[in-house]
């Protein structure tokens, strides 16, 4: 067992990024300062190489949590950034008090805290831009952010050494993908604060099931922001899970109550979350189906259209919806609903990379959860979805049938 746990963390992508990182870290600055030999640098990049994938989980709950309590993308993205301003501080006084780097080499870009900040404004960008390619199917997520990792170590290594041209490389890509980061966050806020009246919303989730909470989200945009119209449609399969699947870090253990339950693999990467909104899912039609019902139960139906575009999501996600709900509409202003859980939040990120949308977010505390209509709660949806669901419970032949 232990052997195997082993093997299942060196397999990790996680872990092999974090080896890559460390072992990037000290060949940029073992050849800028001819510091092969260096004990404290070879130290710290294995401390690094380690650390990486812990720090990361620790970086994306935080922001999670700070996002959650304010819907707010320029919130959590300031929760991300000051734990690596403050990592990159204490790295670089450590390699300044190991004579690896020259302190008079930093002193023009601002000293330790002037490289410290320059480097994560970089670093953070670059991811940012890294994991939006990947939402858009142009490279995969764990190269992306390697890459991007790997371009900002070589050019803040070189940069220290005082080169005139990789200091100016240095100091622009700090400030333009920081600026970028920061920037598109702090906008995306404003917009929604400060929005145009009227034209259409659009909500898009996983709807495991719809429940009492979408329902109220709805209202409270088409009265607060007197929408025409509001188009909801759900996930087919998650992108997550699909490329999961496809790669054979997930499986589909059993069928549940009409739900696919899903189990991580041998394949499965051990710092990954796969299941951050749980491991059961409604099919697709099913969802589709408990959508139209609360909607009509809810009086909404002559406001809000459920939409059934399923090769559409298969072939670019939520981001091909959006494009076809704005080329119906050109010229109208768009409003995207999303709440301040995990999955509202990946919304909001999808609404944002997708253009001028205007947000409209809702801090969620009233406890209403479709994992817990999942597990059995009772009152949290409507009675239609919830006759579908206790009918679906009673089904043998869905309750059943196990994979092998």
């Amino acid at each position: 067992m232990f052997r195997l746990k082993i093997k299942d963390h060196l397999s990790s992508p996680s872990v092999q990024l974090g080896a890559g990182v460390g072992f990037l870290m000290y060949v940029s600055y073992a050849i800028s300062y001819q510091a092969f030999a260096s004990l404290e640098l070879i130290c710290l990049s294995i401390f690094i190489g380690i650390f990486i994938p812990y720090y990361s989980k620790f970086c994306n709950r935080l922001e999670e949590k700070v996002n959650l309590h304010t819907a707010k993308i320029s919130y959590g993205r300031l929760a991300r950034f000051l734990p690596q301003l403050l990592f990159n501080v204490i790295v670089f006084e450590f390699l300044t008090q190991s004579d690896v780097i020259p302190v008079g080499n930093i002193q023009s870009l601002g000293g330790i805290f002037g490289v410290a900040l320059l480097t994560t404004l970089a670093s953070q960008g670059m991811q940012y831009l890294a994991l939006a390619l990947s939402n858009r199917e142009i490279g995969e997520k764990t190269r992306n952010v390697v890459i991007a990792l790997s371009i900002n170590i070589a050019v803040t290594a070189v940069a220290t050494l005082g080169f005139p041209a990789a200091k100016l490389i240095f100091l622009v890509s700090g400030i333009i993908f920081g600026a970028v980061f920061f920037v598109i966050g702090f906008l995306s806020d404003a917009r929604a604060i400060w929005f145009a009246r009227g034209g259409v919303g659009i909500f898009f989730g996983t709807f495991n099931p719809i429940h009492r909470t979408h329902l109220e989200l709805m209202r409270k945009a088409i009265d607060q922001r007197s929408l025409q119209k509001i188009y909801i449609h759900c996930t087919n399969i998650p992108r997550l899970h699909s490329k999961a699947l496809d790669s054979g870090e997930i499986k589909i253990a059993r069928f549940e109550h009409g739900m696919r339950v899903y189990e991580t693999t041998s394949r499965a990467d051990v710092h990954a979350n796969y299941f951050p909104t749980g491991r059961k899912f409604y099919e697709y039609e099913t969802r589709l189906e408990m959508m139209r019902l609360a909607i009509a139960e809810a009086g909404l139906a002559e406001k809000v259209e459920v939409l059934d575009m399923p090769d559409l999501y298969e072939k670019g996600g939520f981001y091909s919806i959006l494009s076809e709900i704005k080329r119906k509409h050109p010229g109208v202003p768009v409003h995207g609903i999303h709440g301040s859980d995990l999955g509202g939040m990946w919304v909001r990120s999808i609404y944002d990379e997708s253009g001028w949308v205007y947000p409209f977010p809702v801090v969620r505390k009233d406890g209403v959860s479709a994992t817990a209509i999942r597990n059995g709660a009772a009152d949290m949806t409507t009675h239609s979805v919830q006759k579908m669901i206790s009918v679906l419970r009673d089904s043998k032949q869905l309750s059943t049938h196990t994979l092998s």
